[in-house]
């Protein structure tokens, strides 16, 4: 099991785009050459700006709930575990009911493929593969004591609202301190986007709700 006082932490206003962790990913035992997570742009047509995309680990899971072959197990310590092959039906219910737009489907092995926190690595307290090479420490594994220490500029959340929609995640991301509600409403924070991004988004052609609500969250060129 995970330790309890190990943690998962996302601080996207980090993130350098070098993919490290994307290649890093695919070294884990458990992933056969395969990475489990990528790289989103918070908006290509303006900006390299990218954002790491890995499992929130829900505690309520959405793509366990509409897996109609009851392929995704959660574990007793909170982690999601990708679909296990022997059940998997490849029918994408997981991929297009996940809020964060997280799991993958690959064609090739008709199997939905997804961040499990490495773990092989975390169950036995060790870093998952991308937290242990990011080299900018948009991806961070450790106490909480750690991360506040080490991101005095900002705290962690994890608990987001998608309409009527309340999920509260293993993993914490890190917003800017003082700018962090209760939850964080992504639905909400995608009004306030120009209505070019929003139509983008509705059309979901590149962009992810967590994406844009990092855009809201985070100024142009506030200090990291």
């Amino acid at each position: 099991m995970v330790p309890d006082h190990l943690m998962f932490f996302i601080d996207p206003n980090r993130c350098i785009g070098c993919q490290a962790c994307v290649h890093a990913c695919a070294e884990c035992d458990t992933h056969k050459g395969k990475s489990m997570m990528h790289l989103e742009y918070v908006d290509r047509a303006h900006s390299v700006q990218t954002i790491p995309v890995v499992c929130m680990h829900c505690d309520s899971p959405t793509c366990a709930e509409v897996c109609p072959a009851d392929a995704i197990k959660r574990t007793a310590d909170g982690v999601v575990q990708t679909a296990r092959k022997p059940r998997c039906v490849a029918c994408d219910n997981c991929v297009l009911a996940c809020p964060f737009g997280v799991p993958k489907s690959n064609p090739g092995l008709e199997l939905m493929m997804k961040c499990d926190m490495c773990y092989d690595r975390s169950s036995a307290g060790l870093k998952p593969m991308c937290a242990t090479v990011c080299p900018s420490g948009a991806l961070f594994f450790g106490p909480m004591e750690q991360a506040e220490h080490l991101r005095t500029r900002s705290e962690p959340v994890n608990r987001f609202k998608f309409g009527r929609q309340e999920i509260t995640t293993k993993v914490r991301m890190m917003v800017p301190r003082g700018r962090a509600p209760e939850y964080v409403d992504v639905l909400s924070a995608m009004e306030d986007e120009p209505a070019g991004r929003r139509d983008a988004a509705d059309r979901a052609d590149g962009f992810v709700p967590v994406d844009m609500l990092m855009a809201s969250l985070y100024e142009e060129g506030e200090t990291r």
